[in-house]
């Protein structure tokens, strides 16, 4: 089974990266900071943690309580909330284990900020890709029309030190994670880039062409 694990700090292209690789490898994609963005929009809709019931169905879309919600996660407010909602215990050890009980299943390429060291901690292949606060609020902003570059960044920075400082499972790279810069490379490069690592590490292996 193969299960590719991609972390790495926000707006650092893990997701373009995830979606890239799941193609190229014939694997499910599993998004997990939109697990957590879900169970952060369903308590801004007044649910208690009790009454949300997040999944994953067959396409990688994000479920809450029977609802595709994957089209309402982006937005910077459940940027923010996510991040604090990731601190609670029982938040994470309850999508921890629904994530892994997603990778039982199938190949996945799982993206997050702990899937290499926490999640899936045997993943055949671990990447952790990094950038600069300000290349990475470059591209959010470029990503979000109208957006205000230095209101981006102050979240960004201020997001980056609440994930590398919490007391569970904060951001750091898997011993055995292979780290790409991606500062200054085009998503295409990048690209290209992990796809000749993985298939190095599957012995060229899976792929789709």
């Amino acid at each position: 089974m193969i299960h590719i694990a991609i972390d790495g700090p926000a707006a650092s292209g893990k997701t373009s990266l995830a979606h890239a690789l799941a193609r190229r490898f014939g694997c499910l994609l599993v998004e997990t900071g939109k697990m957590y963005r879900a169970v952060a929009l369903g308590v801004e809709r007044g649910f208690t943690l009790d009454q949300i019931e997040i999944t994953a169905d067959h396409n990688g879309h994000t479920m809450l309580n029977g609802e595709d919600v994957s089209s309402l996660l982006q937005t910077p407010a459940l940027d923010q909330a996510s991040s604090k909602i990731a601190t609670r215990p029982e938040v994470r050890e309850r999508l921890v284990t629904l994530q892994q009980q997603i990778a039982a299943q199938r190949d996945v390429v799982m993206e997050g900020r702990d899937i290499g060291t926490v999640v899936l901690p045997h993943a055949t292949v671990k990447l952790f890709l990094e950038a600069s606060p300000q290349e990475r609020a470059a591209r959010r902003a470029g990503e979000r029309d109208g957006a205000e570059f230095s209101a981006i960044l102050t979240d960004i920075i201020a997001r980056d030190l609440r994930d590398s400082t919490r007391a569970i499972a904060p951001l750091n790279p898997a011993i055995d994670a292979i780290i790409i810069d991606t500062d200054q490379k085009s998503l295409v490069e990048v690209i290209c880039e992990a796809i000749d690592l993985v298939e190095v590490r599957l012995g060229g292996h899976r792929s789709s062409d």
